[in-house]
C-alpha cells in the first residue's frame, strides 16, 4: 500500500498474536475511512464484508505510540563532545552556542531524521518543542510542518521562545532570544496558519516558552492568555534539575510549581516536560488542575537529574505521558525502548509490584493522548482514529516468550515492522515507506558536520 493513500474501504487486519486492547479483538480489527469500525473477537471474522486483509498473525498490535516531548533539531548535536559528562546547566551552556548557527535546512533534515526515527519505532504522533530562533531562522515550525505532511506522521509542534539572554540573567546567547511581541505575534500566526482542531487532526499547534530561566514573567502570563483566547495547550520544561529550583528560589523568591501558578500556567490546557523536583503537596496541587506531565526517563538519567515521580502524579491526577526529549540529551529518538527505561526507572523509584508493562505502556499512549489534550487516539476501539503499531517477535531476543505484550517491553523491542497513522501505512516491514534511508543519513550526517565546523570558526557568543 502506498503511503498518503486511503486503507481500502475495509481492511481487516487479521488475527494478530495479542491486542493491547480492553475488550477480546484477538481476531483483529477492521479499518475504514481512516478510523476503527470493529474489533473483531478470537475465532471470529468481520460482520461486513471485507474489501482487503492483512496478515497479522506474527504480529503483536498496539495503538500508535505517543510522544510528548522532544526537540527535533538536537538530533543533530549527539554525542557532541564538548557537552558530555555534564549536568543540565553547563550542558546547555555548551550547547547553545552551537545551537545558534541552526539554518533552514538544518531545521528540515533534523525534523525529519527525527520523525523517521520515531515512526520506525512505532510512533504515529509526535510533539516537537522548538525555542532557538534567529535572525535568519524565523520559520522553523513553518518547516517542520512541512516535513511532518511529506511523512505522514500526527504532529503537535510546539511554538517555543526564549526572551532571557545571557545579558539579561538568562542562560542562552543574545543572539537567539526573541522580544515578547515577535513571539506573541508569530505565536498568533502558527495558530491561524496551522492548527486543526478538528477529530482526527494530524497538525496542532500549542505554546511553549522553554523555561522560567529563559522567558520573562510577562511572556509567561501573555503566553497563558493567548492560549485561553485561542483554545491551545501550554508546554514548558519545568523542576527538572535542583539548579532550577534554586533560580527560581533566587530569581523569583518561589518554587517552579510556585512561579507556574504565580503567571497562570495552573490549569488542564497545561503540561510539563520532565516534573522531577515536586514534593507531595506540589504532586496534590498538580493532581487537582490537572497538568499533565511528560516523563522523560533516559534523559533524566543521562543528566543525572533525577527520578520523576511519575506514579504519584498519576495517582494524584495528572495525565502522564513519555517523551523521548532532545536527541542531545537521550541521544536516541526511539520511543518503544524509552517506554522500556520508564518502566525500569519506575520500578526502581516504586518498586516491582507497583509498576508493570501495561503501566508503562498506558503512558505511552493512552495516557499521552491525555497530555496532549487528545480523546480520538492512545486507544484501540471502534471510533478512534487508526493509528496502529505491529511489531514482530522473530527475534532472538524474544526466543521463548509466553506473553507477547510483556515482551515487547521486557526483553526490548526496538523496532516497529508496520505503522499506520489515520487509515495510511506509513511503516512496512521495518522501512519508513517513501524514504531513502541511506540518502536521509548522508544528508543530516553533513548537516550535523557543517554545524559543529560553525562552531568552531565562532570563538564566542553574547
Amino acid at each position: 500500500m502506498i503511503k498518503g493513500k486511503l486503507s481500502p474501504k475495509r481492511l481487516w487486519i487479521k488475527n494478530p498474536i495479542d491486542v493491547l486492547c480492553e475488550h477480546d479483538c484477538r481476531g483483529g480489527i477492521v479499518v475504514a475511512d481512516g478510523k476503527i469500525v470493529e474489533l473483531v473477537p478470537t475465532g471470529k471474522t468481520p460482520a461486513a464484508d471485507i474489501d482487503t486483509v492483512f496478515d497479522a498473525s506474527r504480529l503483536v498490535l498496539l495503538p500508535g505510540l505517543i510522544n510528548t516531548h522532544h526537540h527535533f533539531y538536537q538530533t543533530l548535536t549527539r554525542a557532541f563532545s564538548r557537552s558530555l559528562n555534564k549536568g543540565l546547566f553547563p550542558w546547555l551552556s555548551t550547547l547553545y552556542p552551537v545551537w545558534a548557527n541552526l539554518r533552514p535546512d538544518d531545521i528540515s533534515i533534523s525534523s525529519k531524521l527525527a520523525m523517521v526515527e520515531l515512526m520506525l519505532s512505532g510512533c504515529t504522533t509526535t510533539v516537537d518543542h522548538h525555542y532557538v530562533f534567529s535572525s535568519s531562522l524565523t520559520e522553523a515550525i513553518d518547516i517542520q510542518i512541512q516535513e511532518a505532511r511529506n511523512l505522514g506522521i500526527r504532529v503537535v509542534l510546539t511554538r517555543g521562545s526564549m526572551s532571557l539572554g545571557k545579558s539579561q540573567g538568562g542562560l542562552p546567547p543574545n543572539c537567539i532570544v526573541q522580544d515578547d511581541q515577535t513571539i506573541l505575534d508569530d505565536s498568533a500566526r502558527l495558530i491561524k496558519s496551522y492548527h486543526c482542531r478538528n477529530e482526527g487532526a494530524m497538525t496542532q499547534i500549542a505554546l511553549a516558552p522553554c523555561s522560567p530561566f529563559s522567558v520573562t514573567s510577562e511572556l509567561m502570563r501573555a503566553t497563558a492568555d493567548l492560549s485561553t483566547m485561542e483554545g491551545v495547550r501550554l508546554h514548558t520544561h519545568l523542576a527538572e534539575t535542583i539548579d532550577e529550583q534554586k533560580y527560581c528560589q533566587s530569581y523569583f523568591g518561589m518554587s517552579p510549581l510556585e512561579y507556574l501558578g504565580h503567571v497562570g500556567w495552573l490549569s488542564d490546557r497545561t503540561w510539563l516536560a520532565h516534573g522531577v523536583h515536586f514534593n507531595e503537596n506540589e504532586i496534590m496541587v498538580l493532581g487537582k488542575e490537572r497538568v499533565g506531565v511528560s516523563h522523560c526517563a533516559s534523559a533524566n538519567m543521562v543528566l543525572a537529574s533525577g527520578i520523576c515521580p511519575a506514579v504519584g502524579l498519576e495517582n494524584a491526577g495528572c495525565p502522564l505521558g513519555l517523551g523521548v526529549d532532545g536527541s542531545a540529551s537521550n541521544d536516541s529518538s526511539n520511543l518503544i525502548q524509552e517506554i522500556r527505561l520508564a518502566f525500569l526507572l519506575q520500578r526502581l523509584k516504586y518498586g516491582a509490584d507497583k509498576v508493570s508493562h501495561l503501566d508503562a505502556l498506558r503512558w505511552a499512549t493512552n495516557g499521552a493522548a491525555a497530555c496532549i489534550g487528545r480523546s480520538d487516539i492512545g486507544v484501540i476501539a471502534v471510533g478512534m482514529q487508526a493509528d496502529l503499531a505491529l511489531f514482530s517477535l522473530d527475534e532472538p531476543r524474544f526466543s521463548g516468550f509466553e506473553d507477547p505484550i510483556a515482551a515487547l517491553i521486557l526483553c526490548g523491542a526496538h523496532k516497529a515492522d508496520h505503522v499506520m497513522v489515520k487509515g495510511r501505512w506509513i511503516v512496512a516491514k521495518g522501512e519508513a515507506i517513501g524514504i531513502d534511508v541511506p540518502e536521509l543519513l548522508r544528508k543530516h550526517s553533513e548537516s550535523a558536520s557543517q554545524l559543529r565546523q560553525l562552531y568552531d570558526n565562532v570563538p564566542s557568543y553574547a
